[in-house]
């Protein structure tokens, strides 16, 4: 299994951070193989938002890469935070809960057909059928600008501002050496007018050649607000691409989504063609870029809602109590992870798409959704009896339907895809051949 790349943290760099099956043991099933994990994307800003009530624990991840001279990190937050209520975080954490929830590639192989199966109810016939430093000016009054705290955490100086107009934090913050891109002052307004705060961060230097990392570690923060959000906009100043952003979203009672959005399953539990065993990351970035397209470029895609007590494939193992914890789970209970929700939630998103902030909501399904791609191996074995024949009918009729949903959600051409199988191109079809022949 690849091993991960090691994930970087705080969501905006200098510009800006922040199927449908019941839960039985045979449901999904299948011998993992392969996951789409966040390595698939060059631009893949990673959050944890852990919240129950108005409480929430948020650990910001990020790309960043450069003379960290150059990182300034600025975040609305809806209250004012003190030094207790922010720490560093592990970055393995992000790569554990990144690798339990990737989507996943599982197989399966077919039985002897000329072997009697025995029959099952339920979850089992969907398993065969599917076979899926900081300085303050004199002018700060004039500005509009108050430091509301200071503080050092790790390798980080951090300021909590608030502010009276955009231009004026604007000019503050250049004025006070942070490098943030033009024309910030106009996606600042809105937080200044809901009265949030400003959550400003620079890398301590001497904390950090000290530290020996060459990596920023994740920023978590801690507070309380019935605003169930995550800023986005302001990461899109003087971005030219789309963007990737990646949520776990852990919660004691079930699943969450996107409320100012639409929320949709990623397509799951379909058959492919074995080749795509491969391809598993080639396959994933398509089919992801064509339901985007299909969507029209404004949905939240849930690649993965489950119980963090189990998993069935699992891609990666649980985390354990103490893991939880560190990814900001403040409410567990003897009963561990069996508290404790996980939602998968992929947004790409671009100024035009995502116009507004994410707003969010826990639902309190705990029904369970994976994306589960699955390949089907043919019995290859010597077969004599009545049912091979059938058999061997309906693998024609299986690699033909493999061929076109791999089409239908990759784009690809469906030609190129029978050939990779070696099954022979389909010719259409002659209606008056019935009689003549």
């Amino acid at each position: 299994m690849k091993k991960l790349l090691q994930v970087l943290i705080a969501l905006f760099l200098a510009v800006f951070a922040i199927m449908i099956f019941a839960p039985k043991a045979l449901a999904f099933c299948g011998f993992y193989v392969a996951k789409a994990d966040t390595q698939l994307y060059n631009q893949a800003s990673q959050v944890i938002i852990a919240r129950d009530g108005d409480r929430t624990i948020l650990t910001m991840a990020n790309d960043y890469q450069g003379d960290v001279n150059d990182f300034a990190l600025v975040v609305p937050v809806p209250v004012v935070l003190k030094q207790e209520q922010v720490q560093v975080g592990n970055p393995k954490i992000i790569e554990r809960l990144d690798g339990f929830s990737a989507p996943r590639l599982v197989e399966y192989f077919d039985p002897d057909p000329c072997i009697p199966m025995p029959r099952y109810s339920g979850a089992a016939r969907g398993v065969v059928e599917l076979a899926d430093e900081f300085g303050e000016n004199r002018g700060d009054s004039a500005l509009g600008v108050t430091v509301e705290s200071r503080f050092s955490v790790g390798e980080y100086d951090i300021l909590i501002l608030s502010a009276k107009e955009s231009d004026g934090l604007e000019t503050w913050l250049r004025r006070n050496d942070y490098r943030i891109p033009r024309g910030a002052s106009r996606l600042l307004q809105p937080y200044i007018r809901q009265n949030m705060k400003f959550f400003v961060a620079k890398v301590n230097l001497k904390e950090f050649e000290s530290g020996g990392s060459q990596l920023l570690r994740p920023l978590q923060m801690a507070y309380e607000s019935p605003r169930f959000m995550l800023p986005i906009r302001l990461g899109m100043i003087n971005a030219t691409t789309e963007q990737d952003l990646i949520v776990y979203i852990l919660s004691r009672n079930g699943q969450a989504e996107v409320t100012n959005y639409r929320t949709v399953q990623i397509p799951s539990n379909v058959g492919l063609p074995l080749f795509v065993k491969d391809e598993f990351g080639q396959f994933y970035k398509a089919m992801f870029e064509t339901a985007y397209d299909q969507e029209q470029k404004k949905v939240a895609f849930l690649e993965y809602a489950w119980n963090m007590g189990w998993c069935d494939p699992c891609a990666a193992d649980p985390l354990s109590r103490d893991e939880l914890e560190q990814a900001g789970v403040f409410w567990l209970d003897t009963n561990a992870a069996n508290n404790v929700f996980i939602s998968r939630l992929h947004v790409r998103y671009s100024r035009d798409t995502f116009p507004e902030d994410l707003m969010f909501q826990e639902t309190g399904s705990r029904q369970n959704f994976q994306g589960r791609y699955v390949l089907r191996h043919p019995y290859t074995g010597e077969m004599n009896c009545p049912a091979a024949d059938e058999y061997k009918r309906t693998l024609n009729q299986r690699f033909e339907q493999e061929a076109q949903t791999l089409a239908k959600l990759t784009g690809w051409q469906i030609g190129d895809i029978r050939r990779k199988m070696d099954i022979p191109e389909m010719k259409p079809s002659r209606w008056w051949r019935r009689i003549w022949n």
